[in-house]
């Protein structure tokens, strides 16, 4: 055998996967944090890296209801095949928890996914152009970025906040007019209310503004998709005041359609069945038509069908008055654990002076930094581990006990004083 095939540099992969590798900082902050608590045990180290929501005593949280329904559902719902584009009375009901009461009037259409990231995927492979960008804000999920690199595009950012931490209309605007001056469409999206990782929610009165923007452009003819990731939303407050914002997108013209992106994984404690949807509003018949056979085909194409047994728990949830109301006691009382380690923090950074972002909910909050990893590093000293983002580091409300979210701003404060 010839000597370049040992050689490291020899390659056999296609042109366009040749070099990817995925570097996520959450999963290493999250080896970091393993290897201390083994070293000196669990109860001295606070992990701030979990992107799930552990209980006060450091366990990873769920739901009674959904154990108890998902354990009693025959064997069939377990292995049998759920159709491509999902269970009917699956998408139905992720249409209904999607509103809430908030319904806009328009057509709708979804198909199931897995998860909410199967969701963003099945967005950005049918409505964005190759080699054109999609845009969303300067703080982000970073999984956004390896969705749009892996399907022949690429993201961009907005400034998210302005000077008084509030939304950047004017930063949103002008990247908007920028990339249509050069693009016929363009995705946006916006992860909101409770955004990963800051904790911020668009109020309506931002809102106007995103869809003033947008509108500008329906009678130029470009085709404008706003897709709102609403993967914390159970998280973010009161479901039906956090959905208001939703009945802003009736009547919108032909040429813009809202998409959403739901997640059984938070609301549900159900991460690991990777079971969400991508649902479409419009006020074309025509577009919702084409949206159920194109993302079908891509369903298809990527993982043929989702999982049949978290979709039936979730219906049978919906169906259940006795069990929707159990299962709803439930998860509020979980919002209200993380809403209470959250406003821990961000009282007493305001106390301390530190300049943490605007936390309204959800399971992340974020204090910038010009060199994160460093301030991530000293926190190791005090046994702390957070994420170290691009412009900032995020804490995880929903992983830290509130009795170790006691202390974790001032010393946050004390790592950036030293680095600064």
């Amino acid at each position: 055998m010839k000597e370049s095939v040992f050689n490291m540099a020899f390659q056999m992969a296609a042109s366009h996967a040749a070099g990817k590798q995925l570097k996520d900082a959450i999963f290493g902050a999250s080896a970091a944090c393993r290897a201390a608590s083994e070293k000196y045990g669990a109860d001295r180290v606070t992990n701030a890296t979990i992107g799930a929501v552990m209980d006060d005593a450091g366990k990873l949280a769920h739901l009674p209801t959904v154990e108890r329904i998902f354990r009693a559902l025959p064997i069939e719902d377990y292995i049998a095949y759920a159709p491509i584009a999902g269970l009917p009375a699956y998408l139905d009901a992720v249409i209904d928890i999607t509103f809430a009461g908030n319904r806009p009037d328009g057509y709708l259409g979804a198909i199931a996914s897995a998860g909410g990231t199967g969701a963003l995927r099945l967005a950005v492979a049918n409505y964005v152009e190759k080699g054109d960008k999609v845009l969303t804000s300067d703080w982000f999920w970073g999984t956004y970025g390896v969705i749009c690199q892996e399907l022949g595009c690429s993201i961009t950012n907005f400034t998210l906040f302005d000077a008084q931490n509030n939304f950047n209309h004017e930063a949103f605007a002008a990247s908007v007019d920028e990339l249509l001056r050069v693009q016929d469409s363009l995705l946006i999206i916006l992860n909101t209310p409770a955004h990963n990782p800051t904790g911020y929610s668009l109020s309506a009165s931002d809102w106007d503004h995103v869809l003033d923007v947008v509108k500008k452009y329906a009678p130029t003819g470009k085709k404008i998709e706003l897709l709102v990731d609403i993967a914390y939303i159970d998280f973010a407050g009161e479901k039906v005041a956090t959905r208001a914002f939703m009945q802003k997108f009736a009547g919108l013209p032909e040429n813009i359609l809202v998409l959403f992106a739901f997640s059984m994984s938070k609301a549900y404690t159900f991460y690991g069945q990777r079971c969400g949807a991508l649902i479409a509003l419009s006020s074309n018949q025509s577009v919702i038509a084409e949206f159920s056979e194109i993302t079908k085909y891509s369903a298809r194409a990527t993982w043929s069908n989702i999982n049949r047994g978290a979709m039936t728990l979730l219906t049978r949830i919906e169906q259940d008055k006795t069990a929707y109301a159990a299962y709803e006691s439930e998860r509020d009382a979980l919002y209200r654990l993380v809403q209470e380690r959250g406003d821990i923090f961000m009282r007493e950074a305001e106390a301390c002076g530190l300049l943490a972002l605007p936390y309204k909910g959800g399971f992340f909050l974020a204090v910038p930094s010009d060199d994160p990893q460093a301030v991530c590093d000293l926190l190791h000293e005090d046994l702390i581990f957070a994420v170290p983002l691009k412009m900032g580091v995020r804490i995880a409300a929903c992983s830290v006990p509130k009795d170790k979210m006691h202390g974790v701003a001032e010393k946050v404060k004390r790592a950036m004083d030293k680095i600064s």
